[in-house]
């Protein structure tokens, strides 16, 4: 079936149907869902190549990662934020464009992106405070949504992220109602504004309960199991270590789980261990029980939805900034227990 078959059964005009049919904010949406119903009932699939050459869109996608060796997007958690995000732009007809590139080619490879048309949109990644890139595709007026946020920009955007104060906050607080008064936090780099939040959290549950954060009992490094291993063993070295550690990834969890266990302590008895998990679909947080007790938050779904939320606003360019904040929960495991006597 062809275009003009799929409007003649419809009794509308070819141009209607391929404006319904590729998100024309001008077609109602009454129209628009009676004409993708019949395009799906018809297995009608428009022609692509046509379609970009007719709208100037390039139906793709960009996402720019900065090759920094100090730098969180080297997590392989991104991979799990690429497959949901892909499954969105599958869904939806669109590309994906992966351009991986120097640190201080960024900006250059942004502003290609846009004077090349070869993508309607991108997703901002690891955003840090003030970041510069929202400035400069507001200047270069790219769509775009920034999978985390950015403390201090001073420019309205389009942002999905992850309650990550909140979320270490709540840890925390469970530690101390476990009695643990001496706990360490094992973090992200603290460039990156998740992890600035994930402090921030952490801090603020123990000032409430009238405890003074010690800088020996905080660290900040790669989210890499020998860097859990390293901040986790210095701690549990001191005169007087934590009872309880709290670590920003499952993969900084499983070094300070090795730390633990050659240092001859027990984790759950002698040293409570709690982690971030992001529900990886290729490395799971234990089978029917939990290994670590650990906040969790899907990335995979982040991916989806943020996705989603960028191919809205390339199709309707006139809605403002959108933001959408997901909480994560706190899922019990056999890492925690009660602080030692």
């Amino acid at each position: 079936m062809n275009l003009k078959e799929l409007a003649s059964r419809l009794g509308l005009s070819p141009t209607t149907v391929s404006r319904a049919l590729n998100g024309y904010a001008e077609v109602n949406e009454a129209t628009r869902e009676r004409v993708m119903a019949e395009a799906k009932r018809h297995n009608y699939r428009p022609n692509t190549r046509a379609i970009r050459l007719a709208t100037g869109r390039a139906f793709a996608v960009g996402h720019v990662i900065p090759v920094a060796t100090r730098h969180e997007i080297v997590n392989p958690i991104f991979a799990d934020f690429i497959a949901g995000a892909g499954e969105t732009y599958s869904r939806n007809d669109y590309d994906m464009l992966l351009s991986v590139v120097p640190d201080d080619q960024e900006e250059e490879t942004y502003r290609a992106l846009k004077s090349k048309g070869n993508v309607d949109g991108v997703i901002v990644h690891a955003p840090r405070m003030n970041d510069p890139r929202i400035a400069l595709l507001h200047k270069i007026d790219m769509p775009f949504v920034v999978h985390g946020r950015a403390t201090g920009a001073a420019l309205p955007y389009s942002w999905l992220d992850v309650n990550n104060r909140r979320a270490f906050q709540r840890a925390t607080e469970f530690l101390l109602d476990l009695g643990h008064r001496r706990i360490g936090l094992v973090n992200g780099l603290e460039f990156m504004d998740f992890a600035i939040r994930r402090r921030t959290g952490y801090v603020d549950a123990l000032t409430a309960r009238g405890l003074t954060p010690e800088p020996a009992l905080m660290a900040s490094d790669e989210m890499t199991e020998i860097s859990g291993y390293r901040a986790a063993r210095k701690m549990l070295m001191l005169p007087a270590p934590p009872t309880a550690l709290l670590c920003a990834s499952m993969i900084s969890g499983m070094g300070a789980r090795r730390a633990v266990q050659d240092m001859g302590l027990v984790m759950g008895r002698d040293v409570s261990v709690i982690i971030h998990d992001d529900d990886l679909s290729y490395m799971k947080n234990g089978d029917d029980v939990p290994l670590f007790t650990a906040t969790r938050s899907s990335v995979r779904e982040a991916g989806r939805l943020a996705a989603e939320m960028l191919l809205e606003l390339i199709a309707n360019p006139s809605l403002g900034p959108r933001e959408k904040l997901l909480e994560a929960e706190l899922i019990m495991g056999q890492s925690t227990g009660p602080a030692p006597v």
